[in-house]
């Protein structure tokens, strides 16, 4: 006997409070706020204190590596698991992944380590547990609701994410006043807490689209959702775009830099330029979710990274800490357009079966823009300086959205979502 329906029927609807009475969509977005706020307090804290303890932008470049290679180490088995398994327990693994790391930074902080090392092993730690979280929680979602209304979900979800980033590094930074201990603490109960709510959720949405093939894995199959990617030049050019436009422009990534030694503010300065990304991007998550884009969806993805370049060289040259404030909340906000048409893109055009392995190849890409970019920054920075590094990644940009106008023509001739089918899988 198949399961009762988990939910009242509201994601149909057209409005985000409709959406938010469905239960299933509220536990999710609520751990998903939780998780991030999570990532917010402890990128926050173990940013200051890595730069604290060596006073070179190198080592906040080294640890933006550490957290991506398990990224790339493990993105097929992450992806194929989130497809075969139950995706509830799959999030849930990789959640008390992030507990267990973030004890281990609070202990090494609480005996009172000042090595860099150590501080490496545990962001790969927290790397590895956010490649199996991150593929098998975003197909929860759009499993969760309709077509209809996967593009207010998901500009929900943006919302709800950055939400999480205003306050995680706010709040990192004024836990980190307070002592190295205390970030971690705080971010280990609200991990806990993001944990339980995955729990929750129905095992309809866990397993709707589960392979059961009964046959042995191969690499065959666990690489399917790489080779749909490449094989569908909409969704390469959305997610090689991402990829390519934040790897050079990974100027968050030197927020302990530039609040240091630029605008010499401290700790609780820090937390509000970590916060101020999160400003500009939750506003416009807002309003994405209440009016979506409704047309010409690919050239306005475009056009949000370009101005996404502008916004960092503008960042790059302020020494004001307003100005910074301002640059840092419009390139995120440039940033959330991006990331809400792209976010939006994946599900429509994976089919179902496909989406967690889709994902986990996503989050490769993701975390090279994310953590290979703080890399790249951080070497630059080393080298040329941190406001030339900077300002050579807001140019990069703003030339990667001219390229790929040109490179990608199914990209840039997308105009509404409802018109988009899922690409063909049979011949993978």
């Amino acid at each position: 006997m198949s399961e009762p329906p988990d939910h009242d029927g509201l994601a149909d609807g057209d409005s985000a409070s409709r959406l938010l009475r469905d239960r299933m969509v509220a536990r999710l977005l609520a751990s998903e706020l939780l998780a991030t706020l999570s990532f917010g307090i402890i990128a926050a804290a173990l940013g200051w204190q890595a730069y604290a303890r060596t006073g070179d932008p190198l080592t906040l470049g080294l640890i933006g590596l550490a957290e991506f290679l398990p990224a790339l180490i493990l993105a097929l088995p992450a992806g194929h698991l989130a497809d075969k398994l139950d995706r509830r327990y799959v999030t849930a693994a990789g959640d008390l992944g992030t507990i267990v790391f973030a004890t281990c930074l609070l202990v090494d902080a609480a005996l009172g380590d000042t090595r860099a090392w150590p501080l490496y092993i545990f962001a790969a730690g927290l790397g590895a547990s956010r490649a199996f979280a991150s593929p098998a929680f975003t197909p929860m979602l759009a499993a969760a609701v309709t077509q209809r209304a996967l593009p207010r979900t998901m500009a929900m979800s943006s919302a709800t994410w950055q939400s999480a980033l205003i306050a995680g590094p706010l709040l990192g930074g004024i836990f980190q006043a307070a002592g190295d201990v205390t970030p971690y603490a705080a971010a280990i109960v609200a991990e806990t807490a993001g944990l339980v709510l995955v729990l929750l959720v129905s095992k309809r949405i866990g397993t709707e689209h589960k392979i059961d093939t009964g046959t042995p894995a191969s690499l065959s199959d666990a690489t399917a959702g790489l080779r749909l990617i490449i094989a569908t030049p909409a969704l390469l050019g959305a997610i090689s775009l991402d990829l390519v436009a934040v790897l050079f422009g990974g100027a968050t990534a030197l927020l302990p830099v530039v609040a240091r030694d630029i605008l010499h503010v401290g700790e609780v300065g820090y937390g509000v330029l970590r916060a101020a990304p999160g400003i500009g991007a939750v506003l416009v998550g807002i309003l994405l979710s209440t009016r979506p884009i409704q047309r010409k969806v690919g050239p306005v993805l475009l056009v949000a990274v370009a101005f996404f370049g502008v916004f960092t060289i503008v960042f790059g040259l302020s020494t004001n800490f307003a100005l910074s404030l301002a640059a840092l909340s419009l390139l995120a906000a440039s940033d959330m357009v991006s990331v809400f048409i792209r976010s939006t893109l994946g599900p429509l055009l994976t089919p179902p079966a496909l989406r967690g392995r889709v994902g986990a190849a996503e989050r490769v890409f993701i975390g090279a823009s994310n953590e290979l970019g703080a890399f790249e920054s951080g070497t630059l920075a080393r080298f040329i300086g941190t406001v030339p590094a900077i300002l050579v990644g807001g140019v990069a940009s703003i030339a990667v959205a001219g390229i790929w106008y040109l490179a990608f023509p199914a990209l840039r001739k997308i105009d509404r979502f409802e018109e988009i089918e899922p690409a063909d899988a049979s011949n993978l």
